[in-house]
Formats: C-alpha cells, structure tokens, sequence
C-alpha cells in the first residue's frame, strides 16, 4: 500500500524545488489548478503550464507536453484524472524527473509504485497549496524569526 512521504519530507522536497510544471493547468480562474498555481506562484515557484489546448495560462507560456519543456523542472504537479497518471509516469520516467507531486483525488498506486522504482519522490492525493501553507509555511516563518 502506498505510504507518502512524512511531513519532514514533503517540507524538505518544497524547500528544495523551484520551478513545478503544473499538468493539466487550466486557463479558467474557478478551476482548482488555476488557483492553487497562482498561489504557489505568489509564493515564489517558477509555474509551468503544460496543457496541449492552450498558449499561455497565468501569463505564462504553456506546453503541450512535458516532453516539450525548454527550462528546467524540479517537480511535476498532476491535475489531470487518475487514467491519465500512468502516462505521466512514464514521461516523468522518461525526462529523468525527480519529483512528481499528485493533486487530491488523483490516485493511481500501481503507477506511483512504478515512478519511486525509477527513483521519483512521489506524493500522491494532496494538495500542494495546503501542503506548502499548513505544513511548510509555519516552520519557514518560524526560521525566519530566529
């Protein structure tokens, strides 16, 4: 059964990163991609919209496929339905990602057992906004004050 990282962990992985190519970032303010991008673009994470419909979402150039992304990616954020994750896992096995971060809901064991066999951090069925704003946030502002 598949277990996440620990707390430590995932704090440690949005420390470390600094650009998030969002799969399946939508163009629409009321989609949860949308806003939880904007977020951690305000919290200073380079967003990479990869979404083959699109030409720029959140003022930024967009992708159509990983495969096509010029800059580099430290973490790949899924907001894309549980049929699509295996696929994903494979370009992200295939680029060399190291990272690979699944939104609430987006669940696929058998995929994410075969991304941490390649050697990716995987989290699975979590927000990344709530993540990076109940979790990481506290102990950076605590850091900050010391």
């Amino acid at each position: 059964m598949f277990e996440n990282p620990d707390r430590d962990q995932r704090c440690a992985l949005l420390q470390r990163i600094k650009s998030i190519a969002v799969v399946g970032l939508s163009p629409n303010p009321a989609r949860p991609s949308h806003g939880v991008s904007a977020a951690m673009r305000g919290f200073g994470y380079n967003i990479i919209p990869v979404h083959p419909a699109v030409k720029a979402v959140l003022g930024v150039k967009a992708y159509a496929r990983l495969a096509d992304i010029d800059v580099p990616v430290d973490l790949v954020n899924v907001f894309r339905q549980p049929e699509f994750v295996s696929g994903i896992v494979d370009e992200c096995i295939a680029l060399g990602f190291k990272a690979l971060w699944l939104q609430d809901g987006v669940i696929d064991e058998a995929a994410a057992a075969r991304a941490r066999a390649a050697g990716i951090l995987v989290v699975m069925d979590r927000c990344i906004y709530r993540d990076y704003k109940n979790e990481y946030l506290p102990d950076s502002a605590a850091s900050l004050q010391q």
